[in-house]
């Protein structure tokens, strides 16, 4: 059969060497064609955080397909909807939260966008219109996120599309700045009057490299936010449901952030679905008495009831099975596996965040990553590099023999690849 996909973030030069056609999942595996498994080390794009295939998960998802398939959630609700809404709140620092939903993590963004832009404008503010992110941060592939996020190696042709008001810039810390806010504190005290939102990836930037940064940055910000009138995003859409060994990555911070994105694993990843969760002092602004202050956006999926169900059974298996406390436990196992990794000349730094592992090797191992790949993939492994960043993010399910395992083989295969 001839390929008719538009592969996303494919270069033409690998649909040359041919793609592997995954027809299944188990577990921690994908499953081609052949019936050759992978081990999905990165979860299938960070969402499958129960691997493939729970049980629960996928009956949740059959017993609701036979139930109601699809209802618009426009001036109509469902049950599943409402559940879920509740359930999320309740995850909050305080419940005191409206959610909206959508159909995947960057629909959720630019919801979350315009909620801060129409707020001010609710309250009588409408020059506060400007959205700041973190250089290098990524919220989505719409050119609304690219206006927050912005990552040089993908979204090179588009630079002149979206418009940059200001940046904080990457975490740098030092003596007198441990956390390295003092840049960003500086530009949001000369910007505060037209910023309506700041919006950050806590603690880890996924697609620039897995670049991390401090609790206390996190902490810092939330607290310079609230002290100029600036709202603040936290997108959780990577990061949430235990991947960094907390349930969100900004509870390490201690913080109660004025809008949660959330997604990916928000349904295990079994079903496209995503949510911006609210304060409900911001929700409150868009009455529509005495002027119509109506929120008029949404998504035809958004608040999908098979995705819903899906996300309830998520949300009760990582509960009943203690994923956080779990993945937590594994992580620390994991950067122990790990540190050997470190001692090898062509790398450059192992990083860590609960079940996120990262070996960044030097810059003159780059001609060789394709290779890297292709060695890990003979293997087992479905790897997926970022420049000359290789990750582990496996799916919070993985044992401990499999996860140790998995080191092993990248840590022998980058010393076969580039030299011990």
């Amino acid at each position: 059969m001839r390929n008719r996909i538009f592969h996303p973030y494919t270069p033409f030069s690998a649909i040359g060497q041919g793609l592997l056609n995954i027809v299944g999942g188990e577990g921690i595996y994908l499953v081609d064609d052949q019936g050759r498994r992978y081990v999905d080390i990165v979860s299938s794009w960070w969402a499958c955080a129960l691997g493939h295939g729970h049980p629960k998960v996928v009956e949740a998802i059959r017993r609701q397909a036979a139930e109601l398939q699809h209802s618009i959630l426009g001036s109509l609700t469902h049950p599943r909807a409402l559940e879920l809404a509740g359930r999320l709140a309740d995850l909050m620092p305080t419940p005191d939260r409206h959610v909206l939903f959508a159909s995947d993590g960057c629909s959720a963004v630019e919801a979350a966008l315009k909620i801060a832009i129409q707020y001010w404008h609710n309250m009588g503010r409408p020059e506060k219109f400007w959205l700041v992110g973190m250089d290098q941060g990524y919220h989505g592939d719409s050119l609304g996120a690219l206006g927050v996020g912005f990552v040089d190696g993908f979204h090179k042709p588009f630079g002149r599309a979206v418009h940059h008001p200001a940046k904080l810039p990457f975490p740098r810390p030092s003596a007198g700045d441990p956390d390295g806010f003092l840049p960003a504190r500086a530009i949001m005290e000369q910007h505060a009057d037209k910023m309506a939102a700041v919006i950050v990836e806590p603690l880890c930037l996924g697609s620039a490299g897995m670049r991390m940064y401090s609790a206390g940055y996190l902490g810092k910000l939330a607290a310079c936010c609230a002290a100029h009138d600036v709202l603040l995003i936290v997108d959780e859409v990577a990061m949430g449901f235990g991947r960094t060994g907390r349930r969100f990555a900004f509870n390490h911070a201690g913080i109660d952030p004025d809008m949660v994105v959330l997604g990916k694993a928000l349904t295990a990843g079994y079903m496209p679905l995503s949510a911006c969760i609210v304060k409900d002092p911001i929700y409150g602004t868009f009455c529509d008495a005495p002027e119509d202050h109506t929120f008029y956006h949404g998504n035809t999926f958004a608040g999908h009831p098979i995705g819903c169900a899906a996300a309830l059974a998520a949300l009760d298996v990582y509960e009943a099975e203690s994923t956080v406390a779990r993945s937590a436990a594994l992580a620390e196992r994991m950067r122990q596996w790990m540190l050997p990794i470190g001692e090898l000349g062509c790398v450059r730094e192992l990083r860590f965040l609960g079940m996120i592992g990262v070996v960044e090797l030097k810059e003159e191992a780059r001609p060789r990553m394709p290779v890297l790949r292709s060695v890990l993939m003979q293997q087992g492994y479905l790897f997926r590099p970022l420049g000359t960043v290789v990750y582990l993010m496996p799916p919070l399910v993985i044992g401990e023999e499999e996860l140790r395992t998995a080191v092993e083989v990248l840590q022998r295969s980058i010393e076969t690849v580039m030299g011990s």
